[in-house]
């Protein structure tokens, strides 16, 4: 078998014309490349060079080797150049709701990092309008966003996971009067969804913590600040989701819905889009 490194000493002696001038090429000592040089012909059985006085000669075998080794260095080269010097594959970006970043966002990366180690995802924790919006504007290549209530509109549909009025086992803040809730600063959604469902069935309340974070809903909730709503696959250990057993509504019945840009392609994001869809299968059956 003939070694790569061998050739490229062979080239470098037979361009330069003796083990001084090679040697300085290769950046080696004389003996190392005068080694190298019997090492392959001892591999091929036959002398390479002819030694003279002032340097050295191919013999007839070097000269029928010396196409076959600049071949094999071209080819080594570009392989090189093709695996090494290729740009960088930009980052793929995804929107994701931020109560999934931290229960699946885990998931779907130990799913998709194997699969391309070299490909940077980048996400964007955010809201279902926001999201959208950066989607049209091609700052996002996938979106996982909330449709809420009725049947789903465009994109792929994920999962359902409803939204759900939720209490603190420990604290039990849904007994207190007039309930102390948690609420969106500016949501329409808040607005006519969580807070208008308690209207209409009557319920008094008052707000008692405003963010807009879901992080934050979950300090409120375990700290017994207040009831809050939440997707039902979010709720945390040690508190519980209040029914009609409860007397509380139905917040909506989301669908988590998957948009793609027109725009984006690419094996990586097929596979990151196949991770998405089974983390959620998974976690929301």
């Amino acid at each position: 078998m003939l070694d790569s490194d061998l050739m490229r000493s062979f080239l470098a002696l037979a361009e330069a014309g003796s083990v001084t001038a090679a040697a300085d090429r290769l950046g080696r000592t004389q003996s190392a490349v005068s080694m190298q040089l019997r090492r392959l012909e001892e591999a091929l059985g036959q002398p390479l060079f002819h030694r003279l006085p002032r340097g050295v000669a191919l013999t007839p075998a070097g000269l029928r080797l010396l196409p076959h080794a600049r071949q094999v260095l071209a080819t080594l080269e570009a392989a090189r150049r093709d695996l090494c010097d290729s740009p960088a594959p930009r980052p793929l970006r995804v929107g994701l709701p931020p109560e999934y970043c931290e229960t699946l966002l885990p998931a779907i990366l130990g799913r998709f990092s194997p699969l391309f180690p070299q490909v940077e995802v980048t996400v964007r924790s955010d809201y279902s309008r926001p999201s959208l919006a950066a989607l049209d504007r091609g700052e996002l290549d996938l979106a996982v966003v909330f449709d809420a209530g009725g049947p789903p509109g465009q994109g792929e549909l994920l999962a359902l996971d409803p939204t759900v009025w939720v209490t603190s086992t420990r604290h039990n803040q849904h007994l207190r009067h007039p309930l102390p809730v948690a609420a969106y600063f500016d949501s329409d959604w808040c607005a006519q969804r969580m807070l208008g469902g308690l209207e209409r069935r009557g319920i008094v309340y008052r707000p008692a913590f405003l963010c807009n974070t879901t992080p934050g809903f979950w300090a409120a909730l375990r700290s017994g600040l207040a009831v809050v709503a939440l997707a039902r696959s979010t709720i945390p250990e040690g508190c519980r989701e209040l029914t009609e057993v409860d007397g509380f509504p139905l917040v909506d019945a989301s669908c988590l819905m998957l948009h793609r840009h027109p725009a984006a392609e690419g094996a990586a994001l097929n596979a990151l889009t196949d991770c998405l869809r089974a983390t959620f299968a998974e976690a929301l059956p």
